[in-house]
């Protein structure tokens, strides 16, 4: 590649594409990093690869996309990976209606134990006096 490489511009604009603040990435990278550390880095044309692989693996992208960036390319690629279709393909859906029929459900289930179990206690206790 040519030297207009700027590899601390390419991680701003990754962060800013993934709708990451500056703030969550510096406490992704740890306790010594802060907002105004992260701006002084994204102003560094090249950064050290320790440091590079730790912010990839932060934003979840690999090394070689912010040394090989191409924002059509990275444009294409959040939004493959990161849309509602690959959501529905690499996490588990589920769907408010359901989970509120779901808690619903399992309130009543729970409501209906509990009044079974008040029935036999006064069962019990109404036994218990008749004995008496």
């Amino acid at each position: 590649m040519a030297n207009n490489i700027h590899e601390g511009h390419y991680v701003k604009r990754f962060r800013e594409m993934l709708g990451i603040k500056p703030e969550a990435l510096a406490f992704d990278l740890g306790d010594d990093w802060s907002q105004n550390k992260i701006s002084l880095l994204e102003q560094k044309e090249t950064i050290d690869a320790p440091l590079l692989a730790k912010i990839s693996a932060a934003l979840k992208i690999p090394v070689e996309a912010i040394q090989n960036f191409d924002e059509e390319q990275a444009i294409y690629n959040i939004s493959c990976n990161f849309s509602n279709n690959a959501m529905l393909n690499n996490y588990p859906t589920f769907h408010p209606i359901e989970e509120l029929k779901k808690l619903h459900e399992d309130k009543i289930a729970l409501y209906e134990r509990m009044l079974k179990e008040k029935d036999e206690m006064m069962a019990r206790l109404e036994r218990l006096m008749e004995g008496k």
